[in-house]
């Protein structure tokens, strides 16, 4: 803090002088002594906010002052230094006290009160100790590899007191944290530990600041689902191929060994990110047969082979045999009849005997 060039009491330069003298030399602080006029403790506040210091004084104080190290900041009610943030507050029987607005890291430190009692000055200390919320300064670029590689990632974060740095994989299968360092180290990594990775730093003055990294982990094509399907002549057929891959796949088509190209009479390619469709319009019996699904991006290629058949169907109904009866309302009078016809030999028989 700069020294504001004023004009002072003699007296006041004296005190001054003899209270700068007494810091230089190391004069102890007399906390100890309970007749003592005393600052207060050790005063934590954050950068940017204001610090108040505060010194309890009595009827015996003559002289009382504010140091920071060896610059004197007020004396009595003359300010002495040329810093605006540096303001008195009270000046009392009871209190001395001044404020720092706007507090930054390099007003960190020790602060004195001078006071004079019987021509005798003694001092008291108080340390200012500046919070600084958590910064990340360096972190890592987005990255790209191929699986199998090793991976590296950094993140290095400033802030009072040292902030504490944790990793962490955004993955629903992730549990917690996998690193509690500035650096974190993944060794023959898979296409499952592709992703996000969050860096959080951390020291309780505010709230966590985070910064995320982007992993990704090529593969060559991996075909999860080819099925042969049945489809009736005359009638429209999908053949499905999916695959995963990063970078996504390229998708070919072959019947046999000719490749089918798109635009193809009564074909259809659609070509998506992770899959693959062959749609035939109008299957006709020479499109039955073997169809080869090919997979590829520059890490390799894969396919699968399925069928498209003919599938018939035959519609199932009643056998109606001659003499068959198939009337449901009808069924009960009829079986009335019969029992009727039934019982009249029976009845002729009887009258015989």
């Amino acid at each position: 803090m700069a020294q504001a060039k004023m004009h002072h009491p003699v007296s006041w330069v004296i005190f001054a002088g003899m209270a700068a003298l007494l810091l230089s030399q190391g004069v102890p602080v007399r906390s100890g002594d309970a007749t003592f006029p005393k600052a207060m403790d050790n005063v934590t506040v954050r950068q940017g906010e204001s610090a108040t210091l505060r010194c309890s004084v009595d009827n015996r104080v003559t002289r009382v002052a504010w140091l920071n190290r060896s610059s004197i900041l007020y004396a009595g009610n003359d300010k002495w230094c040329l810093d605006p943030r540096v303001v008195l507050l009270a000046n009392t029987k009871t209190q001395y006290s001044i404020q720092i607005q706007d507090v930054d890291v390099y007003d960190e430190g020790p602060y004195t009160c001078s006071v004079q009692t019987d021509n005798h000055p003694k001092t008291s200390r108080v340390h200012l100790i500046v919070q600084v919320s958590p910064k990340i300064t360096e972190i890592s670029s987005d990255i790209s590899i191929n699986e199998g590689g090793n991976v590296s990632l950094t993140c290095i974060a400033t802030g009072r007191p040292d902030p504490t740095i944790t990793w962490r994989h955004i993955s629903p299968k992730a549990v917690g944290f996998i690193s509690e360092d500035e650096y974190l180290e993944i060794t023959g990594i898979t296409r499952e530990q592709s992703g996000e990775y969050e860096c959080s730093a951390s020291n309780d003055v505010a709230a966590p600041v985070v910064q995320r990294v982007k992993v990704t982990v090529n593969y060559p094509p991996y075909i999860s689902d080819a099925k042969s399907t049945g489809v009736p002549v005359g009638q429209k057929g999908i053949l499905l191929c999916e695959a995963s891959a990063v970078p996504s796949a390229d998708f070919q088509w072959y019947k046999d060994d000719k490749r089918l190209a798109e635009g193809q009479k009564g074909l259809k390619v659609e070509n998506k990110a992770f899959f693959s469709r062959l749609t035939f319009f109008n299957v006709s019996e020479q499109d039955y047969g073997n169809y080869t699904c090919v997979a590829s991006n520059q890490l390799g290629n894969t396919n699968a082979s399925m069928i498209l058949y003919e599938e018939t169907t035959t519609a199932l109904t009643p056998w109606k045999g001659p003499g068959a009866v198939h009337d449901g309302n009808n069924g009960a009078w009829r079986r009335g009849v019969c029992m009727w016809l039934l019982a009249l030999p029976l009845a002729q028989l009887v009258r015989q005997f």
